[in-house]
């Protein structure tokens, strides 16, 4: 993911300007897999594969880059635990469950409209 530089000081975020920092967080948030994540996680706390396992079709290498992402963002903590086998527990930060919150908004307003976006995608409207 490309790093965009800090904002100057004195400037507000506006997620319309090519380099503010706020459009990466926002690409990182609204991703497929990013807010896949973010609504999986929401309340609880999973291991990696039981993560993958929720998913369903998401990839080790796609998902590990998720969630170090929305680590490096503050949204997602990662504990690993020292044990054998080795056990890592990821689960959603305090701003990582605010965001999962609008996230899941906007996918239950998705569900409740699908038959809705569908008919008009058939018409071709």
């Amino acid at each position: 993911m490309k790093d965009y530089p800090a904002p100057q000081p004195g400037m507000e975020p506006n997620v319309l300007h090519p380099l503010c920092p706020s459009r990466q967080v926002l690409g990182l948030l609204t991703s497929r897999w990013g807010a896949l994540v973010l609504v999986a996680l929401a309340g609880r706390t999973l291991r990696f594969s039981q993560l993958r396992r929720e998913l369903g079709d998401v990839s080790e290498r796609m998902l590990s880059q998720t969630l170090q992402a929305l680590e490096a963002h503050g949204m997602v903590r990662r504990v690993a635990h020292e044990v054998v086998p080795p056990h890592v527990d990821y689960s959603l930060t305090e701003i990582g469950e605010e965001a999962a919150g609008l996230v899941r908004g906007l996918a239950r307003w998705v569900e409740g409209r699908l038959p809705d976006i569908l008919a008009g995608r058939a018409s071709g409207c």
